[in-house]
C-alpha cells in the first residue's frame, strides 16, 4: 500500500533492460528417432474371459471375468455349495467349473469359511408365581 514500494514496482530499470537484451536463448528439439518393433503398446497377449456363474445374484456382479479368476459374488456362491454339499461339490468340481486351478481351490476352500447363522432356541419363561407366605400348621 506504500507509494514508494508501487513507484520502484512500476519504475523501469534501464541497466536490466540492457542486460536483458543481451541474453538470446536458442532451443532446438532432439531428432525423433522411430523405434523398431511398432506395437509395443499393444497387450501381447489376450486376456481370455468367460461369463460368470451367478444365475438370480447377476444384478450385484461384474459380468465377465479373466479364465483362473472369479467374481466375490461367484466366491461366496461356491464356498456355501460346498459348505452345503461337499460330496457333490469337490474341489476337482469346482475348479473345472469356474476354470480354476486345483491348487488354488483347495486353498480357497481350506482358508475362506462362509459364517454360519445358528439360532439358539428361545427358552420358555417361567411364570413368576406369587410367594405366599407358606402357613405352618
Amino acid at each position: 500500500d506504500s507509494p514508494e514500494i508501487k513507484e520502484e514496482v512500476i519504475r523501469k530499470d534501464d541497466r536490466l533492460l540492457s542486460l536483458l537484451k543481451d541474453v538470446y536463448v536458442e532451443s532446438r528439439d532432439p531428432p525423433v528417432q522411430v523405434k523398431d518393433g511398432g506395437g509395443e503398446h499393444l497387450p501381447s497377449k489376450q486376456v481370455e474371459k468367460r461369463l460368470t456363474k451367478l444365475g438370480h445374484l447377476e444384478a450385484l456382479d461384474v459380468k465377465k471375468v479373466s479364465k483362473g479368476k472369479i467374481s466375490l459374488v461367484e466366491a461366496l456362491t461356491l464356498l456355501n455349495n460346498h459348505k452345503l454339499q461337499p460330496q457333490i461339490w469337490t474341489a476337482e468340481k469346482i475348479a473345472a467349473e469356474y476354470s480354476l486351478e486345483l491348487k488354488e481351490v483347495n486353498s480357497l476352500l481350506e482358508f475362506f469359511i462362509p459364517f454360519t447363522v445358528l439360532e439358539f432356541p428361545k427358552k420358555p419363561k417361567k411364570a413368576i408365581t406369587s410367594h405366599e407366605p407358606k402357613k405352618l400348621a
